[in-house]
């Protein structure tokens, strides 16, 4: 078991998802319904599309704990450059999805050009786009109602039967496609994993370090944006204050998918398995009426009890 879980880390996820799903169908018989799975598959969607950011950023050793902030900053910017500033829906999309692209740069700029580590650099941007957001919204939240359709689009949805699939699925799925792709299929990829295992050695091969941290933390800064574009439509609203676990929420979905904290090792499926793990333990807990406090205790458990199997996994001699 160990073997198999060193080369194939996605496998120990993929279990505990199935043991999850059999235990809550077992407590709740409408865990597994249409609209029940619909409803999970919804609101999934941003913590799995931030933990793509989340995951390329782990590759490379490092952590992003400004996921949220960046989130939140650019969803913000969207809504209220469409609302206030009376620019069209298009616009407003671009200009909040450049920013946390942005965002991301900066992020990167810190880590790599001033060696700052990055726990250090992205809980201090954590503190500084949160702050930027509360000022530039001030504190107000926006109402889907006040906002053009394009920004809320991704909320809409398609009915398969009785399952009912919203735009922004389809969305997440596309990232994980195309990063996936980009992943194992290109030198850039390689070189992500080459970073992560070992920088320096990395460096000595031709890998130029630097600008592949550089680009990484730019990309992840990118699909937060488009993660701030799916949460307007899950959410129907735009308020600085959503989402306030989603920094915890990335990181679990991210080490409990198999990625290793220390970077080099890791696959994107295991990173979408583990977002459904998550949210799973969310939902069925809350469909057998766990208090909320209960369900967080549950969480930060379920955190330890990953990094504790990846430590374990790694000590396989191959």
């Amino acid at each position: 078991m160990q073997h198999q879980a060193h080369g194939r880390p996605w496998l120990s996820p993929l279990f505990l998802l199935l043991v999850a799903f059999v235990a809550f169908f077992i407590a709740t018989p409408t865990f597994l319904t249409p609209n029940s799975m619909g409803i999970l598959l919804q609101q999934s969607a941003v913590v799995a599309a931030l933990a793509v950011g989340q995951t390329l950023v782990i590759l490379t050793a490092g952590i992003d704990l400004s996921v949220g902030a960046v989130m939140v900053l650019s969803m913000m910017v969207m809504a209220t450059l469409s609302k206030d500033g009376g620019m069209p829906g298009l616009l407003g999309l671009l200009i909040g999805v450049a920013l946390a692209t942005a965002a991301g740069l900066l992020n990167g700029a810190l880590v790599t050009r001033i060696n700052l580590p990055p726990f250090i650099v992205t809980l201090g941007t954590l503190s500084i786009f949160t702050a930027i957001a509360l000022l530039y919204s001030g504190g107000e939240s926006i109402q889907a109602d006040h906002l053009p359709r394009l920004l809320n689009f991704l909320g809409e949805g398609f009915a398969i039967g009785d399952f009912r699939l919203t735009w922004g699925i389809v969305v997440v799925v596309l990232i994980y496609l195309v990063v996936g792709f980009v992943l194992s299929q290109t030198a850039w990829g390689r070189y992500v994993y080459a970073v992560g295992d070992d920088a320096e050695s990395a460096r000595l091969s031709g890998v130029p370090s630097k600008r592949i941290l550089l680009a990484v933390y730019t990309v992840a800064g990118l699909i937060y944006g488009i993660a701030a574009w799916i949460l307007i439509g899950r959410a129907g609203a735009a308020t600085p204050n959503a989402a306030p676990d989603a920094n915890l929420a990335s990181i679990t979905a991210v080490v409990i998918g198999g990625t290793s904290l220390f970077g080099g090792r890791g696959r994107l499926i295991g990173t979408l398995i583990g977002a459904l793990i998550v949210q799973t333990l969310q939902f069925g807990l809350s469909q057998m009426g766990v208090d909320q406090q209960w369900r967080v205790l549950a969480t930060g458990i379920l955190v330890i009890v990953a990094v504790a199997v990846d430590q374990w996994i790694r000590r396989v001699k191959v």
